[in-house]
């Protein structure tokens, strides 16, 4: 999302950051053959991981959970009833994917997997943007 962002001349306007439900990965940068994947397509990815804060619920207009495991997670942590409203699963926003479709998993299977889940997040992220810029006026 920060490439098309970057892409669209709105880094200056729309902050993209990247969150989780669990502690296990805290701190850690994303799984090197998901780095492997994004350098590979000019799209370096550089966060560490980090937990959902009660203050995300509020700084940012759109909560995207991968799944319906984490979009339970985070109704569950919302403070709010507007909270709440704010989480969306990624692929709402891809087309063609169907109703409630979760992002799956690659982390036993092999390099494939990775890029697969690069190419489903890629689309809905590019189904997501014109959402984004609606609501920023852009």
């Amino acid at each position: 999302m920060r490439h098309l962002v970057a892409e669209a001349g709105l880094a200056d306007r729309i902050e993209v950051d990247s969150a989780g439900t669990g502690s296990w990965h805290l701190g850690y940068p994303p799984d090197p053959r998901s780095q492997a994947v994004g350098r590979a397509r000019g799209m370096p990815l550089s966060s560490k991981a980090r937990l959902v804060k009660p203050e995300d619920f509020v700084r940012f207009d759109y909560l995207l959970a991968l799944d319906r495991n984490n979009f339970a997670d985070l109704q569950r942590m919302a403070p709010t009833a507007d909270g709440k409203n704010r989480i969306h699963l990624l692929r709402e926003f891809e087309p063609g994917a169907g109703k409630g479709a979760d992002v799956p998993d690659p982390y036993y299977g092999d390099q494939e997997g990775f890029e697969t889940v690069f190419d489903i997040c890629l689309a809905a992220c590019r189904g997501l943007l014109p959402h984004v810029q609606r609501d920023l006026g852009a």
